[in-house]
């Protein structure tokens, strides 16, 4: 479905927004994804943001090592993108982003920090103390207990400087379908949720927080990446 969302904030008219309210298969948001990829680097189509939520589902990136795939219950798909391991599940919101970088800076370390800066904000909104660490992919927070454990994962492909792929935020997924597979390869740390950590949202509320920072996420990827230290 086509977001009703983008009328309230300041989303760009040149991009599509996509919002998915029921589960999209893995393997044809895939598929779509990959078309629409080689159709923007092409100039046969527009950008797009498509934001979803898919049915269980393990996907391994390029990096991904096969003792990291402790548990296959669910189905297992080559996803193409970098990274390892990462679950897909209900209560996971999902957001692909498709840009053409050959019009903004052509800097993918830059857009990858956009992107998490985006999802850090944007768990602000929600009093949730998100971060950057180096050498660890992805978004980390605070557990209860001090301890730091993931919130969100980042994973992208750029192909003729069209980007792919793109970030997913625990909003209440079943944490337990993370154990069947060493997330991002990280064992030492664990996946937490905005539900685990007290914070109810739903997928609108989710989404409408993430595209009222549209705005500085988009503006983000006319600079060069800061080169500000990641704590």
């Amino acid at each position: 479905m086509h977001s009703d969302l983008s009328a309230t904030v300041d989303w760009p008219s040149e991009i599509e927004l996509r919002r998915e309210t029921s589960p999209v298969p893995y393997r044809a948001a895939l598929d779509e994804m990959t078309a629409r990829n080689a159709a923007i680097a092409a100039e046969e189509a527009g950008e797009l943001v498509w934001l979803l939520e898919h049915p269980p589902v393990y996907t391994a990136g390029t990096s991904a090592a096969a003792g990291e795939l402790l548990d296959p219950r669910f189905e297992v798909v080559e996803a193409g993108r970098g990274g390892r391991y990462t679950y897909h599940g209900p209560g996971q919101r999902v957001g692909y982003v498709l840009l053409d970088l050959r019009r903004r800076a052509r800097d993918v370390r830059g857009f990858v920090h956009a992107l998490e800066g985006w999802v850090i904000t944007t768990l602000a909104d929600f009093g949730i103390e998100a971060f950057r660490r180096e050498g660890r992919i992805g978004i980390w927070t605070f557990e209860k207990d001090g301890s730091e454990a993931k919130i969100g994962a980042i994973g992208v492909r750029i192909r003729r400087w069209v980007t792919m792929h793109g970030f997913s935020v625990n909003l209440d997924p079943d944490l337990s379908h993370f154990t069947g597979i060493v997330p991002c390869g990280i064992e030492e740390y664990g996946v937490t949720s905005l539900a685990r950590l007290g914070v109810k949202v739903d997928q609108a509320g989710w989404d409408r927080a993430l595209l009222g920072h549209a705005g500085a996420f988009f503006a983000a990827l006319d600079r060069p990446c800061p080169t500000e230290e990641v704590r």
